[in-house]
């Protein structure tokens, strides 16, 4: 179970349980003649040192981890262990992040002109989902909290709203990108009253349910379907993630026919030995993981409080009981006076990346990844800087990725591919978006295709440009023009 090298013991536990990092490991441990793809043939390092670093331990799933006819069934093994972990019936890794595996069960619910209830905090790769599928969304706004400017999730009584349109599923977003949850229990019980399945987003909540002071994970709340990241709150390779679903309300045959005609033909062996590789390093060792982490994270918290008072950092008690992630950071720029751009610039100076800031809120990802020293680095490096930019305290707003309620002029479908033309920003008001537009990050759309553009998203998506946002997605993203429907 275990292995020596120059660093003390290694446990090996995790290899023994991962058929797909076993798969992985042993190729690589082994000499191999391949002539199939990938071309660099894991010796690219013979035609230039430096590209080989990059692809030389690039392992292909066909002809790599299995053979090219898969006889070997490591892939489908390790499924089956993933949908056993997060008590589901169907599971499939995918190398296209939790995007994939979002248009993967989009594509399963059900035919061009159906409807769906959806979070306004949806990621755009729903979106983009919704308008290949052919499906048409019914927005569900979410509730703001008033003392922190928070979103803090969809009401029962905002998805009953939308009932009498018939949505043949409901799609949640859920934790929100800062760290937020919808009351799940309640929604998930009134749409399978009427057989409605209910997909969860959880791309920033793959670290739920293995903790008893963490939230529990969607399939545990009765979800019918749930994505998830493995690279953001867990220690995955980049662009994996996993698609599970109980099979009932949602059809195997179509979960399937979605996730393959959607999937690259080609899935790189790394991020899928990294999925395999995650799951069972949360099987055996989750709870102990995440215990330091969020004892690192309480020691943190109360690091910058006591520097800088308590409501300096979202907490779990500014939420209902079970409504917050508590390995989630997020810095409340605005009750420092200070500018959360104006921050970032400075940690980058100082080495340091943050996952996201605006005006108001910058935002660290903590993971299982992260030390008591990663930490107290941080705060070495962070005190100074925010001690420096202090000043008058500012009311907490929404950020406009939270708070607009659309109009919609066409379906996303219809908008998506009719004519358009570029008119000045000016001129936009009024007329009708062809663009996705959204600041990035969160990736949470303030424009959607087919939506009126008002004064009030021309004013908030440039105000939120001016501080120093990036905007994502539009035609032309100095926000000088927008790309409307011709007339």
């Amino acid at each position: 179970m275990f292995e020596v090298n120059g660093k003390g013991m290694v446990m090996r536990e995790v290899r023994a349980q991962a058929p797909l990092l076993d798969s992985y490991l042993s190729y690589l441990e082994q000499t191999h003649q391949p002539f199939t793809t990938p071309g660099h043939k894991q010796r690219a390092s013979l035609l230039d040192a430096d590209l080989g670093k990059v692809v030389d331990l690039d392992v292909p799933l066909y002809g790599g981890l299995d053979e090219i006819k898969l006889t070997r069934g490591i892939l489908q093994e390790a499924e089956r262990l993933a949908a056993k972990f997060w008590m589901a019936d169907w599971a499939r890794f995918s190398t296209g992040g939790s995007t994939h595996a979002n248009q993967s069960i989009i594509f399963a619910l059900g035919k061009p002109g159906d409807k769906v209830a959806i979070s306004r905090t949806a990621h755009r790769s729903v979106l983009t989902a919704l308008v290949l599928a052919g499906l048409e969304p019914l927005w569900l706004c979410p509730e703001i909290d008033l003392a922190t400017g928070v979103p803090i999730g969809i009401s029962l009584q905002e998805f009953e709203r939308v009932l009498p349109e018939n949505p043949i599923a409901l799609l949640l977003t859920e934790p929100g990108y800062l760290g937020t949850i919808s009351d799940l229990p309640p929604l998930i019980e009134a749409a399978h009253g009427r057989k409605i399945p209910v997909i969860i987003d959880a791309a920033w909540g793959g670290h739920f349910g293995f903790h008893p002071a963490l939230p529990r994970h969607p399939m545990q709340m009765g979800a019918d379907a749930f994505v998830t990241s493995i690279h953001k709150a867990l220690p995955g390779y980049s662009a994996s993630a996993i698609a599970v679903a109980r099979i009932g309300l949602l059809d195997r045959a179509r979960l399937e026919q979605g996730f393959e005609s959607t999937h690259t033909t080609s899935p790189a062996g790394a991020p899928l030995a990294s999925i395999d590789g995650v799951r069972a390093l949360l099987q055996i060792r989750g709870e102990e993981l995440l215990e330091r982490l969020l004892s690192n994270v309480s020691d943190f918290r109360n690091h910058l409080t006591s520097e800088f008072g308590s409501e300096i950092l979202l907490k779990p008690t500014d939420f209902a009981v079970n409504r917050f992630d508590p390995t989630k950071l997020v810095l409340r720029a605005n009750i420092l006076g200070a500018d959360g751009i104006e921050i970032e610039k400075e940690l980058i100076a100082e080495g340091v990346r943050v996952e996201m800031a605006d005006r108001d809120t910058v935002v660290f990802l903590a993971t299982l990844a992260d030390d008591a020293d990663t930490f107290a680095q941080l705060a070495t490096t962070l005190i100074p800087i925010l001690h420096k930019n202090s000043g008058p305290v500012r009311k907490s707003g929404a950020a406009i990725s939270w708070s607009i309620t659309p109009q919609i002029g066409v379906s996303m479908r219809e908008a998506y591919f009719a004519h358009s033309e570029l008119v000045d920003a000016r001129g936009a008001i009024g007329r009708i978006s062809s663009d996705l537009v959204a600041p990035y990050p969160p990736g949470v759309a303030v424009l959607a295709p087919g939506e009126v553009i008002t004064r009030e998203i021309l004013e908030g998506l440039l105000a939120a440009k001016a501080n120093g946002v990036r905007i994502a997605y539009a035609t032309d993203s100095s926000l000088e023009n927008f790309r409307v429907l011709s007339r």
